[in-house]
């Protein structure tokens, strides 16, 4: 039977925002001719825009929904992103930026920072930085796209806009929206499985797969089907957030601004229009009132919003796809976003879906390779943010003493014992994270090898330094060939504020 001639599977998308819009929009656009999609809405409830900050793998997103760069960064106010810049993690007035990319050049059997640890032994070696063109080109405010993407990046996004942005093209390729509060989900009394959704007037939703966008609520996921939580906080313990937007005081630059605080951080996001900020903290150790404060102390411009307030809870669903259900977005799990994660985590869960997609019938054997796939990149990214908490010398307020002094994760303990005694990474399988973020960030918080491959000696002296020299000098000739950061915005994507001042409400953090 052809995909013309099979009947169409009925896909009930339960919830809107940044994580229905994106599955919506994906699935209509690749599997939208064997599919009847229907998404259930309500603008009585707020979504939680998951985030304004995005990583390089949405640049694949964007490809396989077909999407124009140029005019989605125009519709959703983009700005480049070359990494993260984060200040007082490692001690109180110390920076450093995780940059995308790759640093230097490596060998079969030593990777490149084996080569700068012995150069730095040897007084040959500049900034670890120096040989990564992103972090460069960061610091120098600088962008442009380079042949064989040359310069990896990602973007800054309104979070509200971006979700507008995806609706209305999911829309044109055949979703149906539908408005509406779901009353209560009813379930087959022997398999289990969801039957349908029943809005609060009354009308019935029936469909063959439910995919739940609630957010925290996990109104299929958790209320109806009961997979239980994993919760995490005591690796990460922040569990609150204040959002505000601010007025763009200068140009924006191309990376996200992650500054540590007594007990949390603060994010600082620009867009062509806005400035997007926040903080995260914990609630053991700071009062809502005590966050406000620091928020508001640490702007650079005038506040457009009032801060809009968010709890949370660390941590996953014990499983991901459960029956005929799926949870994509917040109602899958929730890692706090300091490496902006969140949207990063919805676009695999939809591009996995998309290739296990059951059109003749959930198996199991999918439910559970999905949910292997899935816990296995949630638990990486867990122990990468941990990294960030754990491996610091602040010790200055009772969150950062507790944060250096508990107990991690024995995978994450490893990869750190493993850095300070061989100066070795290893990727794992098709982890997010790769060698060059777990060096970069576990040299920025202050973690130094205590020795280098043994390989690296065959390149003595002079040998040596001309090596590092050369990685460094091309990196910099090709940094000082770009265009300002703006300059490249005004004429590749430029954008007018949003008319509707409705779209502009707050976000609850960055992805």
């Amino acid at each position: 039977m052809t995909g013309d001639e099979r009947k169409k599977q009925r896909v009930v998308i339960a919830g809107g925002g940044t994580a229905g819009w994106m599955t919506a929009a994906l699935l209509a656009r690749t599997l939208g001719r064997v599919l009847d999609i229907t998404l259930i809405e309500s603008d009585q409830i707020g979504t939680i825009g998951v985030g304004e900050a995005t990583i390089p793998p949405l640049l694949t997103y964007n490809q396989l929904a077909e999407i124009d760069e140029a005019t989605f960064m125009s519709k959703v106010q983009a700005t480049f992103k070359l990494g993260i810049e984060f200040v007082n993690w490692r001690d109180v007035d110390h920076r450093y930026i995780h940059s995308f990319g790759i640093t230097g050049k490596d060998h079969w059997t030593a990777g490149f920072q084996h080569f700068w640890l012995k150069g730095l032994a040897e007084g040959h070696a500049r900034d670890y930085g120096d040989y990564c063109l992103e972090l460069r080109a960061a610091e120098e405010n600088r962008f442009a796209h380079l042949p064989k993407l040359g310069l990896n990046y990602a973007y800054h996004v309104d979070a509200t806009l971006y979700a507008a942005f995806l609706r209305q093209r999911a829309e044109a390729d055949g979703v149906r929206r539908v408005e509406g509060k779901i009353d209560h989900v009813t379930t087959h009394p022997q398999s289990g499985d969801i039957e349908s959704v029943t809005l609060a007037d009354e009308s019935v939703h029936a469909g063959d797969l439910f995919i739940d966008c609630t957010g925290f609520r996990g109104l299929l996921i958790d209320q109806a089907l009961h997979v239980g939580f994993e919760d995490w906080s005591h690796w990460l313990l922040c569990d609150s957030a204040l959002a505000v937007q601010t007025e763009s005081t200068e140009a924006p630059i191309p990376y996200t601004r992650s500054t540590a605080h007594g007990a949390g951080w603060q994010w600082r996001i620009p867009l062509q229009h806005r400035v997007g900020n926040g903080l995260v903290f914990s609630s053991r150790y700071m009062s809502v009132d005590e966050a406000r404060e620091t928020l508001l102390a640490n702007l650079d411009g005038p506040t457009i919003t009032e801060p809009f307030s968010l709890r949370f809870r660390t941590g996953t669903r014990h499983q991901h796809w459960h029956k005929n259900c799926v949870a994509i977005g917040l109602s899958a799990a929730f890692v706090e976003p300091l490496e902006s994660t969140a949207i990063h985590l919805i676009q695999r869960s939809i591009t996995r879906l998309c290739r296990m997609f059951p059109l003749d019938g959930v198996r199991q054997s999918d439910v559970d390779e999905f949910n292997a796939q899935t816990r296995f990149e949630l638990e990486n990214i867990r122990d990468f943010i941990i990294l960030h908490y754990k491996v610091t010398n602040r010790r200055d307020t009772r969150f950062w003493r507790y944060c250096q002094d508990m107990e991690v994760p024995e995978d994450l303990a490893h990869r750190i014992r493993l850095f300070r005694e061989t100066g070795q990474v290893f990727r794992k399988q098709d982890e997010l994270f790769a060698e060059n973020s777990w060096i970069q960030v576990m040299l920025g918080q202050g973690l130094m090898p205590e020795g280098y491959h043994p390989i690296v000696d065959a390149m003595q002296g002079q040998e040596l330094q001309a090596f590092l020299d050369h990685v460094a000098d091309n990196v910099d000739r090709t940094m000082r060939g770009l265009p300002v950061h703006a300059d490249y915005i005004r004429q590749y994507c430029p954008a007018s504020p949003p008319k509707d001042k409705a779209m502009a409400k707050p976000v609850a953090g960055h992805a």
